[in-house]
């Protein structure tokens, strides 16, 4: 599939106009292989309260892995979940096949993460777990209107982000010697620390832009409870032809900084591509590429099972479309206020045998405004207040079946809105047909929906008594799915 991509691409920018002067086929993508320059994990939670049973707290176990022969620093970012501030990001340096690993752990009030990874970060991450690095509140200042406590921290998402290769001294630093079992990167001192690393606004000497090759995922695990709900980071490749270099304590780089500005989907039997280099947003072309106006997926809730269902729904790129008093500028639909800001969204539920409801409004409790709506940026749907995920940002779907499946519906605002939300309008286009290469040159497309990622989660329950002692042995099970789409480019 990347051959044809590719080969798509290239025969699609040849000589065309506005998108033929970049050169190169370098447009940004969602790499349905899992590879990419840039990883979105759509969840992490550590939402409960410590005791045995179904509110037990989770832990989010987080891996990434470079694929390639090149030693690799990417960014490490993590977002709480209602408005995406930053609350904790660090500088990785991954060596020629390395993996990271942490543990997004339960920490006070909030949240904390501790490794035992040998890798270099700058800063150093902790490895005790008796004293996690903390979770930081900082960026949750007035005017943010949703609060500023610590509890914002225990859900939300993650970013990693390849700020280019490294070779030369740089690279031997940061590679691990190999006895057995492997050591430290020669950068790293007794106490973990790798103080030789460059933590300044220069870049290394010997920072070459990246060639991707990074995966990874997140185990969701209740330790007290059981289970684990696993989900893959969403890949996006070709995101940046250049170093993206920012020094430790930076918040860049972001997924604003793709580069150049042009995007590249799958729409069905068409490739599209089209020029963002105009846009009033720099996220845009990221934006694109995750745009949906439909989400399908199924809903689970025997009473046998003792089964329950929760979707995540996040919006990656929905905080680049704020102004600094949290007013939104495009695309989105509500100001940002202590309820969150909401962007409706139309519920149709099946069941296993064809039976349909279609209401106003099935979220319960009913909003305000009598309209479902979507109202953070990392949202947890429950069905039939199940409470899989256990998070503080969910809102409740009653089905009216036992089991099911669901589409979820960005549908676009009234034409009279200006902007227009739930649509991106985009410059120069490029579609292509896959069955017969035939090429049509647009001057401007509009993308329908909202940009989203997320996957659904599925538990299983079995107490079983057993002896005379009246005991029970507790069997919970776990399975996750992907959200499936369809896209609608005009």
């Amino acid at each position: 599939m990347n051959t044809f991509k590719r080969k798509s691409l290239y025969a699609a920018l040849a000589g065309v106009g506005a998108l033929g002067v970049t050169g190169a086929a370098q447009a940004v993508n969602v790499n349905p292989d899992g590879l990419g320059q840039a990883l979105i994990y759509p969840y992490y939670t550590t939402q409960g309260t410590g005791t045995l049973g179904s509110v037990a707290p989770y832990n989010s176990l987080l891996s990434v892995v470079n694929s390639t022969n090149s030693g690799k620093v990417v960014k490490v970012r993590f977002l709480e979940g209602k408005f995406s501030h930053e609350v904790l990001d660090f500088n990785l340096w991954l060596s020629p096949k390395d993996v990271w690993t942490a543990a997004i752990v339960p920490l006070g009030a909030g949240a904390g993460i501790v490794t035992a990874d040998l890798s270099c970060t700058t800063p150093t991450v902790s490895r005790n777990a008796a004293a996690p690095t903390p979770f930081v509140n900082v960026l949750l200042v007035a005017p943010d209107p949703a609060g500023a406590g610590l509890d914002r921290t225990k859900e939300g998402y993650v970013e990693i982000i390849e700020m280019g290769n490294l070779t030369g001294g740089t690279l031997t630093a940061i590679t691990h010697v190999q006895p057995s079992p492997p050591g430290r990167p020669p950068a790293e001192n007794a106490a973990g620390d790798c103080p030789t690393l460059p933590v300044g606004a220069t870049a290394p000497t010997d920072l070459v832009p990246g060639n991707g090759g990074l995966f990874g995922g997140i185990s969701l695990i209740n330790p007290l409870a059981g289970g684990d709900a696993s989900e893959d980071a969403v890949a996006l490749a070709s995101f940046s032809a250049t170093t993206l270099w920012a020094p430790a304590g930076s918040i860049q780089p972001d997924l604003s900084q793709v580069n150049p500005k042009l995007s590249v989907v799958f729409n069905n039997t068409e490739v599209v591509t089209t020029d963002w280099s105009a846009s009033s947003n720099t996220a845009d072309a990221v934006s694109a590429i995750l745009m949906h106006d439909n989400i399908f997926n199924e809903f689970v809730l025997d009473a046998g099972t003792a089964s329950g269902t929760d979707w995540v729904v996040t919006f990656p790129t929905k905080h680049f479309y704020y102004n600094a008093q949290y007013n939104v500028t495009k695309l989105f639909e509500s100001n940002f206020r202590a309820t969150g800001a909401c962007d409706d969204v139309g519920i149709t539920i099946w069941n296993r045998e064809e039976q349909t409801v279609q209401q106003q409004t099935t979220f319960s409790p009913p909003p305000p405004q009598g309209v479902d709506s979507l109202c953070w940026e990392a949202n947890v749907i429950t069905f039939n207040n199940t409470n899989v995920l256990l998070s503080a940002n969910n809102r409740n779907i009653a089905t009216g079946f036992p089991n099911g499946w669901v589409t979820l519906n960005f549908f676009p605002g009234p034409s009279t809105i200006i902007p227009p939300v739930h649509q991106l309008i985009g410059g120069a286009t490029i579609r292509q047909n896959t069955g017969t290469g035939a090429l049509t040159q647009q001057v401007a497309a509009t993308y329908n929906g909202l940009p989203v990622v997320g996957f659904a989660a599925q538990s299983f329950n079995n107490g079983t008594l057993v002896g005379t002692s009246g005991g029970f042995i507790l069997a919970h099970y776990v399975g996750t799915f992907i959200h499936k789409y369809t896209r609608l480019i005009q």
